[in-house]
């Protein structure tokens, strides 16, 4: 009987799943009708999701890039769905890729919101594979599962913490000079991590080369998260590539630099918004509606003038050792030749956004808070 159950379940799946390449509604109810009639499909239904996953990760996907498609495109319900079939295909690995253990932490709870009835069920599930059946292949930023890894390493570097310990106090603080000294000290940790490990090439030359990783960038003002994310990644001898269809950049630099930058990014961001919604608060204070608008024109401001900040910075630091120039000049190289390697046909993109005299002003007072002076302190 358990013999007839699965013969019978491989063959419902398989009339199921020609509705994945089917672009008419139709074909997805009688699919989905199929499976909720042959409760024998279940076990093979899930094992085929866990093979669909397993699948995008030879295609260059990784599980934050996954789930960022799904959520764009369907549900929480598929989201969580989605994560529990990437839960499950990766605890079968005795190691995973450096960073893909902080994407699985970040997954949605698969607990609660699946539904009652096997029909809505298998049209969620269908709805979830017809998606990564029809991803794309991307350019690899990392080995995938079950490829040969580099030696584990023990924690994060020293350095990565505290620049991690200054950010989020600067996140925290209600005062805006604090949280600049903070951010000003983490880029000139940053700026002078760099130099370390640019003397240490000049020194005795690594065979390392650049790597690459991708980092969310999402609605809504996602072309001024762009900008900001590049501004940070350009002050930190880094590239940034934008794909606004699949919601990220992928930066590409040595691999000291990539995390620092996703950091900084993160905060900025975090600084950012909280400076924006203080703003809109003291104009609606002051009987001023703001828009849209206004919101594009002041993170469009404040990306602009921390670009411009926080390459200054960088640059000073790097002045106080004018023998190391070459070595900076030649890892920059390194850092351009790869991304050309991986974007052959990157494109320049006009900025799109309304524009608000109130936002930019507003935004560029914001950067100048978050602005990064490392030799003066404002504390309370």
């Amino acid at each position: 009987m358990g013999r007839e159950d699965g013969v019978s379940g491989t063959s419902t799946i398989g009339r199921a799943f020609e509705a994945l390449y089917a672009n008419d509604d139709g074909s997805l109810d009688t699919a989905a009708s199929l499976l909720a009639a042959d409760q024998g499909a279940d076990e093979e239904l899930a094992r085929r999701g866990e093979e669909f996953v397993r699948t995008l990760w030879g295609r260059g996907w990784q599980p934050a890039d996954v789930v960022r498609m799904v959520r764009r495109e369907l549900s929480d319900e598929h989201v969580r769905l989605v994560s529990a079939l990437i839960r499950t295909e990766t605890a079968g690995y005795a190691r995973l890729p450096h960073r893909w253990q902080a994407q699985l932490d970040d997954l949605e709870s698969g607990a609660g919101g699946r539904p009652t009835d096997r029909f809505s069920y298998a049209t969620t599930v269908l709805e979830l594979y017809r998606i990564l059946v029809r991803l794309p292949r991307l350019d690899a930023v990392g080995p995938v599962p079950g490829e040969a890894l580099p030696p584990a390493t023990a924690g994060e570097p020293r350095m990565l913490g505290r620049i991690r310990a200054l950010l989020a106090k600067a996140e925290a603080t209600g005062y805006p000079e604090e949280a600049e000294a903070l951010t000003a000290k983490a880029q000139e940790l940053m700026a002078r991590h760099s130099l370390d490990e640019a003397t240490l090439a000049a020194g005795a030359p690594s065979p390392e080369t650049p790597g690459a990783i991708r980092i969310g960038v999402e609605p809504p003002y996602e072309q001024a998260k762009a900008i900001l994310l590049d501004a940070v990644a350009t002050a930190n001898h880094c590239r940034a590539v934008w794909n606004e269809s699949y919601g990220f950049s992928t930066v590409v630099g040595f691999e000291a630099d990539l995390d620092p930058v996703e950091l900084l990014y993160t905060s900025l961001l975090v600084q950012g918004t909280a400076a924006m919604t203080r703003a809109e608060a003291e104009q609606r204070a002051g009987g001023r509606k703001r828009t849209k608008a206004f919101r594009q024109s002041f993170l469009l401001a404040y990306a602009n003038r921390l670009g411009s900040r926080l390459s200054a910075t960088s640059r000073r630091v790097a002045a106080e050792a004018p023998t190391l120039l070459p070595a900076l000049a030649s890892r920059d190289l390194a850092v351009t030749s790869r991304t050309d390697e991986l974007f052959p046909e990157t494109r320049a993109t006009r900025v799109r956004a309304a524009w608000d005299e109130e936002g930019w002003n507003h935004g560029a007072t914001a950067a100048d808070r978050a602005g990064l002076h490392p030799g003066r302190r404002h504390l309370p």
